[in-house]
């Protein structure tokens, strides 16, 4: 522990430097996941086959291995942030589609049929009835994607891509434990905080809606 303490301060610049890297990244490939898994979500809700095609294919890409899909993208985007972002975008989608999907599927049609019936167009039911009460749900799903980019986002760094990785994948091949441990110590720190951070958010976000 003592040696680890110490390897962390010696390294604490380098640490935020790749802390840093992996927050943009990952947040990059999130923020376009998220939009995407929300459009996607909510356009399948109008078609039950659909639905069940794209949650199906969106679950079948998340049995590949991520540095497999990391790495099938390095043809197409070369070395770097950029063969990882599309990764992870694509892992990602699933528990957002799903969850914005069952979000919405899931509200009784008595209360949609009772917004029609006040004069509501679609797009006001989609704001005012839809959207609020699916929130809970959705953005659990946005809560699982966000853990779990933080998370693959680590393995980013076999492709070059930087990051917390990078002490891991340096640390496995020079036998450095201290290396590997701060690499899995602070992607878990980041992943739990800002986890922390969006439950805070869903929270006020539903006092809201309410």
């Amino acid at each position: 522990m003592a040696s680890l303490i110490e390897f962390i301060g010696r390294q604490q610049d380098l640490i935020l430097t790749r802390t840093a890297e992996h927050a943009a990244m990952v947040l990059t490939a999130l923020a376009i996941s998220i939009v995407t898994g929300i459009i996607i979500g909510y356009l399948i809700t109008y078609n039950k086959h659909v639905a069940k095609a794209v949650i199906y294919v969106c679950g079948m890409i998340m049995t590949i291995p991520s540095l497999a899909l990391f790495v099938f993208f390095i043809p197409i985007l070369g070395l770097g942030p950029r063969p990882a972002i599309a990764g992870l975008i694509l892992y990602t989608l699933l528990p957002i589609v799903r969850n914005v999907y069952v979000g919405i599927t899931s509200i009784d049609p008595a209360v949609i049929m009772a917004a029609r019936g006040m004069g509501m167009t679609e797009a006001a039911i989609t704001l005012k009835v839809k959207i609020p009460l699916a929130l809970p749900v959705a953005f659990a799903g946005i809560r699982t994607a966000v853990v779990m980019g933080i998370g693959l986002g680590a393995i980013a760094a076999f492709v070059a891509a930087g990051g917390l990785g990078v002490f891991i994948f340096q640390g496995i091949q020079r036998g450095n434990t201290n290396m590997v441990l701060v690499g899995a110590l602070f992607t878990t720190v980041l992943a739990v905080t800002v986890d922390k951070l969006m439950q805070l958010v869903q929270r006020q976000t539903e006092k809201m809606v309410e």
